[in-house]
C-alpha cells in the first residue's frame, strides 16, 4: 500500500559512528555527516579533509562505508547532502556548474580547511571536476566513481552509439515539466529503487543491503522539494547547452585538471561505459584509472573495500 505522507528532512539523519552537522556555505545551509579519526583532539595537527559527494537521486548515506573506513585510516571524512537533497536547503535556483562548485569550495572553507580531497559519484563527480577547475586552490586531489570528465561525457554521448543509448533516454525524460517529479515520488519512490536495481550488478541487487539502501533512498527522494531539485541538475545541464552560461562553463572545463585524479568504474556498469571513462586523458594528465571488480554503477556501495583502498592510495 502506498503512503501519501512526505518524510521530514530530518528523516535522513541516521544514527551511526558519525556526527550530523549543519554548515552554512555559499548562502545556504548544508547537512553534512562527519567521521573523525579517534584521538584527533589530542593529536595536535588537524587530519586531512576528505569530502564525499553523492550522485543523482541519492544522499549522504551512499558513502557510509567510506565515512568510517577513511576515518579509521586517519582522515577527517565528511559526506554531504548536496544542494537540494536530503536535509540540505532546497533553494529555487543554483543547480548550475558554477554555483555547485562554489558550494563545495565554500564548504571546505566553512569546515576550517584551506584544501581538501573531493570524492564524487556520478553527478557528485561532475561537481568534483568543476570545483577542481574553477576553485583549484581548495582542491588537493579528486576521486571519481563512474563520473567521466564532463567534456568527455558530452563527446561520448555525441559520438558513441552504445553510450548514447545507455545514457541519453533517461536524461531526456528528466527535461519534461512536472511529470518527472511525479515519476520519482509516486508509489513511495519506487522509481528510485528501479533505477538503483537497473544500474547495480546482479549480485548486489539480491542482498539485504540493497533492499535497505533502496528503502532509504526512496525516503530521501520523497522529502518535499528533493525530487524537483534533483531534476534541476539535469535540466540545467541540458538547457544551458544553448545558452551563454553553458557555453562558458564547457569552455572553462576544457582547462586541464592539474591535481592527482583517481577515476574508478565498476566492471559491470551498464550506464557509464568503460570507453567513456577512458576518454579525455589530456583533460586530467595526472589521472589514474582503476576498474573495480564485481560492481556496477555504484561501486562505492557494491565493493566498498576496494573503493576505500583505492581512495587511500590517492590520499597517501
Amino acid at each position: 500500500m502506498s503512503s501519501n505522507s512526505q518524510p521530514d528532512p530530518s528523516a535522513v539523519r541516521y544514527d551511526g559512528p558519525w556526527t550530523h552537522r549543519d554548515v552554512r556555505a555559499n548562502g545556504i545551509r548544508f547537512h553534512v555527516v562527519e567521521a573523525t579519526p579517534a584521538g584527533t583532539a589530542q593529536a595536535g595537527a588537524a587530519p586531512p579533509l576528505v569530502v564525499l559527494l553523492h550522485g543523482f537521486g541519492d544522499f549522504w548515506w551512499s558513502w557510509r562505508h567510506q565515512l568510517t573506513g577513511l576515518a579509521e585510516l586517519g582522515f577527517r571524512t565528511v559526506a554531504v547532502d548536496l544542494r537540494g537533497y536530503g536535509d540540505t536547503d532546497k533553494p529555487p535556483r543554483g543547480y548550475d556548474g558554477w554555483t555547485l562548485a562554489g558550494d563545495v569550495a565554500g564548504l571546505v572553507r566553512a569546515l576550517g580547511h584551506t584544501e581538501a580531497t573531493l570524492i564524487g559519484h556520478a553527478e557528485g563527480g561532475l561537481v568534483c571536476w568543476a570545483t577542481a577547475v574553477l576553485h583549484p586552490r581548495v582542491v588537493s586531489s579528486i576521486g571519481l566513481i563512474s563520473s567521466p570528465h564532463p567534456v568527455a561525457l558530452k563527446r561520448a554521448v555525441l559520438r558513441d552509439e552504445a553510450q548514447r543509448t545507455a545514457w541519453l533516454p533517461n536524461f531526456l525524460r528528466c527535461q519534461l515539466p512536472r511529470l518527472p517529479e511525479h515519476r520519482l515520488t509516486r508509489d513511495d519512490g519506487i522509481e528510485i529503487e528501479l533505477l538503483l536495481r537497473d544500474r547495480v550488478g546482479e549480485g548486489f541487487s539480491a542482498t539485504e543491503e540493497f533492499a535497505d539502501t533502496a528503502r532509504r533512498m526512496r525516503t530521501a527522494i520523497r522529502i518535499p522539494g528533493a525530487a524537483h531539485c534533483a531534476l534541476e541538475y539535469q535540466r540545467w545541464a541540458f538547457r544551458s547547452q544553448w545558452r551563454p552560461d553553458g557555453r562558458r562553463f564547457m569552455s572553462a572545463m576544457s582547462e586541464p585538471v592539474r591535481v592527482p585524479t583517481l577515476a574508478m568504474y565498476g566492471d559491470r556498469d551498464r550506464y557509464i561505459l568503460p570507453g567513456t571513462i577512458h576518454r579525455g586523458r589530456q583533460l586530467s594528465p595526472q589521472r589514474r584509472l582503476v576498474e573495480i571488480p564485481d560492481a556496477g554503477h555504484y561501486a562505492h556501495q557494491e565493493n566498498p573495500e576496494a573503493v576505500t583502498a583505492e581512495i587511500a592510495k590517492l590520499l597517501t
